[in-house]
């Protein structure tokens, strides 16, 4: 398995890391740039804990090549947050109790904040089916929704017009 230097931008900043061999970007961002964040829950894509945006996009980490993010931005969990203010999808889930057990939660906000990313004003549906790829077993899913809506109501008052 031979290893090659992969340079891409992680939250943000510059990084380079060794990868290949199979490996995939959950396990380098998990393993070699020490973001443990993102989780594997299945390996297979199916239930989101491991979602990250890669150039916008949001993705299944664990379904993505290490050797596939050469040049691309990647944001995980850790780069929502600015400093010590959380964001507001972050504040949102803690005042609705939206997380219980946490193995889903980095991947439902970056999620949710893909989803504010493209559409700052999305109704409950268009929630839902956003989030329909990332499995919860704790929450029922309506604290999360609501945490959501909450979110993007605060970020539109922040946004000039």
């Amino acid at each position: 398995m031979s290893r090659v230097r992969i340079s891409t931008i992680v939250n943000g900043e510059p990084v380079e890391f060794l990868g290949g061999g199979g490996q995939s970007l959950l396990d380098a961002l998990r393993d070699e740039l020490r973001l443990t964040g993102s989780k594997e829950g299945c390996g297979t894509g199916d239930c989101g804990a491991c979602s990250v945006v890669v150039d916008g996009r949001l993705v299944c980490s664990c379904l993505m090549l290490a050797p596939e993010a050469e040049g691309k931005r990647i944001e995980t969990i850790e780069g929502m947050q600015e400093g010590s203010e959380l964001h507001p999808l972050q504040r949102q889930f803690l005042e609705h109790a939206a997380l219980q057990c946490g193995f889903c939660t980095p991947g439902l906000l970056v999620a949710s904040k893909a989803l504010l990313d493209r559409n700052p004003d999305p109704s409950e549906t268009e929630v839902r089916y956003w989030l329909a790829g990332n499995m919860c077993r704790c929450t029922g899913y309506d604290k999360v929704v609501r945490a959501v809506l909450d979110a993007a109501a605060e970020l539109r008052q922040e946004r000039p017009r």
